[in-house]
């Protein structure tokens, strides 16, 4: 069995985009909340042909959603995101954030404005954009999406300490969120509070959270806790789970 190492290169931390995400940034694993509904431009991506005829609809479509609503917008913003034009992205989700007066939809552009901050790997920009996010409503709609990705943006400026803060915060914000205990279990194992993060990764775990990575946090959890054969079998589990979803990328 292999052994399991705290040595290891580690995972990452996971963000999620506000409320409609087309996918999950910074992310291996792609979490959709009940709110989620992918445009459907999103059904060229990878083909580069098609790629610029979306990108030229979408610039269409730009130019008359800032003349209809902050939705539309958003929904723009998120399939340019889908064909990876991050740079319009931004752009496309500040002006729903300056066109709207419904604190929700502002909200909810702050966060995917930081999330393409984020693929841009731009962290300072993000964390601001996520603050500016919570700054419109500290409890509100999409406020657990910003905690998450804000932890997540502090983790990658080194700013690991207030990472787990809001990791905490999203937690309490939404108890439900299977990444935010995951990167709250996350965050604990880092501070070597092992104990605590084996109940955060479990309960992400039972809260539908599916992803080599987290067995593998679990692994860690457990071994520095002292439970060796509990950590080899979840660091085995972990590799299946991978080699299955390598297959199923062959195929």
């Amino acid at each position: 069995m292999p052994q399991v190492s705290t040595a290891a290169a580690r995972n990452r931390p996971t963000t999620r985009h506000g409320g409609r995400s087309a996918f999950a940034a910074q992310h291996p694993n792609r979490y959709n909340d009940r709110r989620t509904r992918r445009p459907s431009v999103l059904g060229g991506r990878g083909d580069p042909v098609d790629s610029r005829v979306i990108a030229d609809t979408l610039d269409r479509r730009q130019s008359v959603a800032e003349d209809v609503d902050a939705d539309g917008l958003i929904d723009v913003g998120l399939s340019y995101m889908g064909i990876q034009r991050y740079e319009q992205a931004v752009d496309t989700f500040d002006r729903a954030a300056q066109f709207t007066d419904d604190d929700s939809i502002r909200q909810e552009a702050w966060v995917n404005k930081g999330a393409a901050h984020a693929e841009l790997e731009e962290w300072e920009t993000a964390i601001d954009a996520y603050r500016e996010a919570l700054y419109v409503d500290a409890e509100g709609e999409h406020a657990a999406a910003a905690e998450t990705n804000l932890a997540y943006a502090l983790w990658e400026a080194g700013r690991s300490e207030q990472a787990l803060e809001h990791a905490e915060s999203a937690v309490q914000l939404d108890s439900r969120n299977p990444q935010a205990w995951y990167n709250r279990g996350f965050f604990l194992l880092e501070r070597g509070l092992a104990e605590e993060a084996v109940n955060a990764l479990e309960n992400a775990q039972r809260l539908g959270f599916r992803s080599p990575e987290l067995l593998e946090e679990l692994a860690r959890a457990y071994e520095e806790t002292g439970q060796e054969e509990r950590a080899e079998e979840l660091a085995d589990e972990a590799e299946e789970v991978r080699r299955q979803r390598e297959g199923e990328m062959v195929q």
